[in-house]
């Protein structure tokens, strides 16, 4: 039986949570392995099912909470959602204001999040190889093919929330690097600020089914092919760096196409790019170190 300490302690880890999950290269993933609630968070989720849901329209919500887990996670994602409608706004205004110091903090923390990751997994075999290739040449596609808008139907943000929010369960992958490779991470962010209500309630229905129905799938794959797994969204975050390169512009064709480093050179923001990077960079290892240093 849990203290009411206990699951305010809960409720700050989800806001680190959702902290994590409005920016870009840091995983929410990565932040409940550091605060040490990945395992449950994981198998909490998983519990949600057929039978669960039994005991629910049975009308035995007492049994149905208590199968669930239902107040560590009532206690974790609250902190989420409080933790990403309170910065949601500030991260709209940074992008709009610094655009380049946002994008290249951003670029810091994918690149550093990947070279981490790619370290835990050890020995680095042909097959990890292999992986890591698919899914750097599937990224690179991404962002080349990809239009800079994508549409607006809530068929597609119902499929945004679904995908993004799979990457809870990802360890080192970001919920909002995967808005950013959809197209939808400023439109999410409008959303919140704005408080759209039907947006924000049909992207809630697409993250709640993605918990529920990918959870399994994910959690299997990792279980029976965790490197390989690993190094090919490692390769697909490195191929995607594309889409948060600070200097691109847009073409008629709607696509991103990076400006190369003669075309940039004389930028006045180009040192304070590089700094921003480098406190990108900085904050994803601080973290990293912090998760090994409590696995002790």
């Amino acid at each position: 039986m849990r203290s009411i300490k206990s699951y305010l302690v809960l409720a700050l880890d989800g806001l680190l949570m959702g902290a994590a999950n409005v920016i870009p290269g840091v995983s929410g993933g990565t932040i409940a392995f550091l605060t040490g609630i990945y395992k449950e968070l994981v198998d909490s989720l998983k519990s949600i099912d057929a039978t669960a849901v039994k005991l629910f329209f049975k009308g035995k919500f007492k049994e149905f909470w208590k199968a669930i887990n239902g107040n560590f996670l009532l206690a974790v994602f609250a902190g989420v959602v409080i933790s990403i409608f309170s910065l949601a706004k500030l991260m709209q205004y940074l992008l709009e204001a610094h655009p380049v110091q946002v994008w290249s903090f951003f670029f810091g923390l994918i690149l550093v999040s990947t070279a981490f990751i790619l370290k835990d997994l050890g020995k680095f075999t042909i097959k990890n190889a292999l992986s890591f290739l698919v899914g750097a040449a599937l990224g690179v596609f991404i962002c080349i093919a990809t239009p800079a808008t994508t549409p607006d139907s809530l068929l597609f943000i119902f499929l945004c929330g679904a995908i993004t929010f799979c990457t809870m369960i990802l360890p080192g992958i970001s919920g909002s690097f995967i808005l950013l490779l959809l197209g939808k991470y400023a439109f999410m962010l409008d959303a919140v600020t704005e408080l759209r209500i039907v947006i924000l309630l049909v992207f809630a229905a697409g993250a709640l089914v993605g918990l529920l129905c990918f959870s399994h799938f994910l959690s299997w794959l990792l279980k029976k092919y965790y490197n390989a797994t690993l190094s090919m969204l490692c390769g697909l975050m490195c191929g995607s760096l594309l889409k948060v390169w600070p200097w691109k512009e847009t073409l008629p064709t709607g696509t991103d196409h990076v400006l190369l480093p003669s075309q940039y050179a004389g930028d006045p923001q180009l040192a304070s790019a590089i700094i921003w990077m480098l406190v990108g960079a900085a904050l994803v290892a601080a973290i990293n170190l912090a998760a090994a240093k409590s696995k002790k």
